[in-house]
């Protein structure tokens, strides 16, 4: 499985796991034998839209594909800056 394989997957998961709208992916990464995806969510839509509430999730999978485990890891509005 490649990075870009692994992004899909990544997005069409949390969509509907959650529900919410995928903003932006921000770190693909293997972690081990697997991968590690930070997916950016829209929690709150708001106007103007530089006041959306916004997530990282981030979400791990093994070498096959198959999820492991996701987290919320962090909450901030679109204007706001990160660090």
């Amino acid at each position: 499985m490649n990075a870009v394989e692994v992004i899909k997957i990544a997005r069409d998961t949390l969509a509907a796991m959650t529900g919410l709208p995928v903003d932006t992916v921000s770190q693909c990464k293997r972690d081990g034998d697997g991968w590690m995806i930070e997916v950016e969510m829209v929690e709150m839509r708001r106007i103007p839209n530089s006041s959306d509430v916004l997530a990282t999730y981030q979400i791990r999978f093994d070498s096959n594909g198959d999820m492991l485990g996701y987290e919320r890891t962090h909450r901030y509005y679109r204007a706001q800056v990160k660090d």
